[in-house]
């Protein structure tokens, strides 16, 4: 289990030196690929759509998981510390949700600060203002501060590389057919088995913001809008950062005509810095209390004699 340690540090640094590849070739853009040649509910009929959607669910893991699971338990040592960094770095994306945030604050026009936009949500960027197109990309990176690396990063050190890879499939799969239109059936089981798995990382993710605003001074308004604008937020999980990070930065998160989390005191162009410094320090502070914690449950059985 002490392995692991050196493996997430070396994989946090590949991904800040060299952020993800843009290449189809990406295993995550592969099994995109593969969900979207399975997850068409035109393909099925209306009351086949759930059962085909949990057998699609089963396969995709499968197919996804099997590689890191035999190379974790294959692998001697030594190839596992060389090789094993590469390999959980495709399981999340922290330079990469940064970067396409930049994009978007960085954009030369409406129309392009739409369209990099776009690229983060699901909802329809084409008539939305400045703040509201900067809402939709920073509420991703709060969002996605869990979906996108707690949670992956949880599972990798509860269960090795086929856990960070298992939930690395589980996302994707929520991300592209987990919504309430023609796909409903066909995605339902992805957002249940997402939501079950996100449960746990999400609300440490939630423990390391609180954490991380009483630092900064910004505890009360950050709980005062977690207590009253989470819920607001479709699902369990998600308006758990969101909700924080828009209460201690004081920055209105807004979905037109769908809800509004938090209180505009400042706009989000004067925000994003501490937004993505919040993000960074909850990352490294995850990361130093995990390894703090294998540390103890590695050495329990020599401290007890066991």
């Amino acid at each position: 289990m002490i392995i692991q340690i050196p493996v997430l540090f070396c994989a946090l640094i590949n991904d800040r030196i060299c952020g993800d590849p843009k290449t189809s070739l990406h295993p995550v853009a592969l099994i995109g690929r593969f969900i979207g040649w399975w997850g068409r509910p035109e393909l099925y009929p209306p009351a086949f759509q759930r059962s085909a959607g949990i057998l699609g669910w089963f396969i995709t893991v499968f197919i996804f998981t099997i590689t890191f699971a035999l190379f974790q338990v294959l692998a001697p040592w030594y190839l596992y510390l060389l090789c094993a960094p590469f390999l959980l770095k495709i399981c999340f994306a922290w330079r990469a949700l940064e970067e396409h945030a930049a994009d978007v604050m960085h954009a030369l026009s409406g129309e392009e600060r739409a369209q990099k936009a776009s690229l983060l949500v699901s909802r329809d960027t084409s008539a939305l203002n400045e703040e509201q197109t900067l809402s939709a990309a920073f509420e991703s990176v709060a969002e996605n501060l869990n979906d996108s690396i707690i949670a992956p990063l949880f599972w990798f050190l509860l269960l090795g590389l086929a856990g960070a890879a298992m939930y690395r499939a589980v996302n994707t799969m929520d991300a592209m057919l987990g919504y309430t239109d023609e796909r409903r059936n066909l995605g339902w089981f992805a957002a249940r088995m997402d939501d079950i798995l996100s449960f746990i990382p999400a609300r440490l993710c939630g423990f390391l913001l609180l954490i991380i605003y009483t630092l900064k001074g910004r505890l009360k308004p950050a709980w005062h809008t977690f207590i009253h604008d989470r819920k607001k937020r479709p699902g369990f999980n998600g308006g758990i950062s969101i909700s924080l990070i828009a209460g201690g930065e004081g920055v209105l998160f807004e979905k037109p005509g769908i809800y509004q989390i938090g209180e505009r005191k400042t706009d989000l162009r004067q925000a994003a810095p501490s937004i993505i410094k919040t993000v960074r320090l909850t990352i490294l502070l995850f990361c130093l209390l995990a390894c703090i914690a294998l540390v103890l449950l590695t050495g329990a059985p020599k401290m007890y004699g066991i």
